[in-house]
């Protein structure tokens, strides 16, 4: 849904193709290059593997929410030997102020809170920055191929035939699909998006907009009646992120229609206070604008066959979750790992990912839900408020930040020195 805007990368990125590697692992195509599939690319290729990621936009896209990565995560970044690249290329966002209407601070909350893993987490980046970052460290060893996208896919015992809309029919052993919320390989494979999406009841959109507002390197957020309006800091100091949220039991929006998408915001948003109107006169002229619904996607199982499912495609916990590049990035390192501690076995290595995955996405996905539902305004129907003190919460997240362990795979060879 992001206005694709192209970077410097050309079309085809592969130096070598897959089946002219020296490897040991299997053929794998990976739908999808934002951050699950870039993530993936980087263990495989690392034990292996000779990787195909395909990505239906021209280039990479730039921009986009602000991510976090918290907890386990953060030692998944260690692993992958990307510390210093994504630190470098973070917000830097000092902490967070929510604010009324005339702009006077109520509450206040710092990046170093909770040891870095609080509301605004130590490390937060631009979703296009860090999957910059992902593109940039697997570039030279896997084979990136930009507008283009899987049309046909059959399977069988021993391997993966797929049609690429472009023409090229290539057979693959494994594929994975780490194509977002509105996963098309999903579709194609397990179902209609309806079976599995679950709507939160709320709308984001996110763009850049000119720093005019004086903005450092606070976020502000106002919040009246469900509705909400912000500000965030970029690396840019001469821009700044503007976000909003606003209530929407239906939501039957093309998620492809960008202009659709801003008079839906400009309507919603009518009459809201504080810098709200400001904010939107930038809205013909951004780069980057992004809105979708918050939902989630709940599956019983993520793989079918010699196909299998990551990161949002898989267990979207929805952006109110504060959790989707975690889990992305987790379950990145998880699938990779089983499957070569399972001798690539996709029966075995699949069920073992799922296996280490699932409590850790349920409890995300419980805070994604509790988020929305505090949004809500009151009603003679709605259930109680969250207490966000209360000690089964602070268990929750704990689970959601901490709640997976990291095998080492001290066993598994690594193929590609890093």
């Amino acid at each position: 849904m992001e206005a694709v805007m192209s970077v410097e990368n050309p079309a085809h990125e592969h130096p070598i193709r897959p089946d002219e590697q020296r490897v040991s692992g299997p053929k794998v195509l990976v739908a999808g290059a934002s951050i699950a599939g870039p993530a993936l690319a980087h263990w495989l290729r690392r034990w292996g593997a000779a990787v195909t990621v395909v990505e239906r936009a021209p280039a990479l896209r730039p921009g986009g929410q602000a991510v976090d990565a918290r907890g386990v995560a953060k030692e998944v970044i260690r692993r992958m030997g990307l510390d210093a690249a994504v630190r470098a290329a973070c917000t830097e966002t000092a902490g967070a102020h929510t604010v009324d209407a005339a702009g006077n601070v109520l509450e206040t909350y710092r990046a170093d809170d909770h040891g870095g893993d609080g509301y605004i987490a130590e490390i937060e980046i631009l979703r296009g920055d860090l999957s910059q970052v992902l593109y940039d460290d697997t570039r030279d060893g896997v084979e990136y191929i930009f507008g283009d996208r899987i049309a046909e896919l059959t399977q069988d015992a021993d391997g993966v035939d797929v049609v690429f809309a472009g023409g090229d029919r290539r057979r693959f052993d494994l594929v994975v699909g780490a194509d977002g919320l509105h996963s098309a390989l999903r579709a194609m494979v397990f179902g209609p998006h309806e079976q599995f999406i679950r709507h939160l009841g709320h709308v984001l959109a996110f763009y850049s907009v000119p720093n005019e507002f004086e903005l450092d390197r606070w976020l502000i957020d106002y919040q009246e009646s469900g509705r909400s309006a912000g500000l965030r800091p970029v690396p840019d100091a001469t821009q700044a992120m503007a976000m909003f949220s606003f209530p929407a039991g239906d939501f039957d929006v093309d998620y492809r229609d960008v202009e659709a998408q801003k008079r839906l915001l400009r309507e919603q948003m009518a009459g809201f206070g504080w810098l709200t109107q400001d904010i939107l006169a930038h809205l013909d002229n951004t780069p980057d604008f992004y809105l979708d619904q918050v939902a989630q996607v709940v599956m019983d199982r993520w793989s079918n066959g010699r196909v299998v499912l990551l990161g949002d495609a898989a267990f979207s916990a929805s952006p109110m979750s504060g959790a989707g590049t975690g889990l992305a990035l987790v379950g990145a390192y998880l699938l990779a790992g089983e499957l070569t501690a399972a001798g690539w076995d996709p029966e075995a290595g699949f069920a073992a990912y799922e296996k280490q995955m699932r409590s850790f996405v349920e409890a995300n996905q419980e805070i994604g839900r509790l988020s929305a539902r505090s949004r809500e305004v009151p009603g003679p129907d709605a259930e109680p408020s969250v207490d966000f003190t209360s000690e089964w919460f602070a268990e929750l997240v704990e689970r959601a930040i901490d709640g997976v362990e990291l095998p080492d795979y001290a066993g598994v060879p690594d193929s590609a020195a890093h």
